[in-house]
């Protein structure tokens, strides 16, 4: 159950990266509350990804890579390709997990970090700041330019699973994620749009 705890929270935190893709930043000096308008935006969203995971009991990094895609108000999926195809669908409170060999499907209500995960990342997805200072302290730095945002849990039922997650970006683009997990291991994210024509 903590790895689908673990691909929850590096799915719905690949939402914020798609959500970054529609308009660039007025300002030279980001703010957390420009920057959340920018996320915002977005209605829909497909990207590409790339991801290396790095877990303490294996000798070298596990790499993987796929598809993003987002539709506002509550759909993600995450379908990793290689090196084994594995679909994750996070509609409402449910999370629909496709290995290939087995299929489940999790209510969020019967995980309430990962629920309140979940609100968090949608109040950002609706640019709602207070929802995302309720759980995560924040901290962004940089210009519209080159920016980070790291998101620190609030909640101690979330730092057992996840300690920080970084987003690094440019203008309303993001294009790298850092999940850093309560037990040692960590997870990085390339993620590049489709333009869809």
């Amino acid at each position: 159950m903590a790895n689908h705890r673990r691909s929850l929270l590096r799915l719905l935190a690949a939402a914020i990266a798609l959500a970054g893709m529609a308009n660039a930043a007025r300002a030279q000096d980001l703010q957390p509350a420009d920057l959340m308008r920018l996320l915002a935006v977005h209605k829909s969203a497909r990207a590409t990804f790339v991801e290396r995971k790095y877990i303490a009991l294996l000798d070298k990094p596990v790499d993987s890579s796929g598809e993003l895609s987002f539709t506002a108000p509550d759909r993600l999926e995450k379908r990793t390709l290689s090196p084994r195809p594995e679909s994750l669908v996070l509609e409402g409170d449910r999370l629909a997990i496709d290995t290939g060999t087995r299929k489940m499907v999790i209510s969020l209500r019967a995980h309430p970090e990962a629920a309140a995960f979940v609100e968090s990342i949608r109040g950002t997805l609706a640019g709602d700041l207070g929802t995302l200072e309720k759980f995560y302290a924040l901290e962004l730095s940089g210009s519209a330019e080159r920016w980070k945002l790291q998101l620190v849990p609030r909640l101690p039922e979330m730092l057992k699973i996840v300690s920080r997650i970084r987003f690094e970006g440019s203008q309303s683009a993001v294009s790298r994620m850092v999940f850093e997990q309560a037990d040692g291991d960590r997870a990085e994210m390339l993620v590049t749009p489709v333009v869809v024509r």
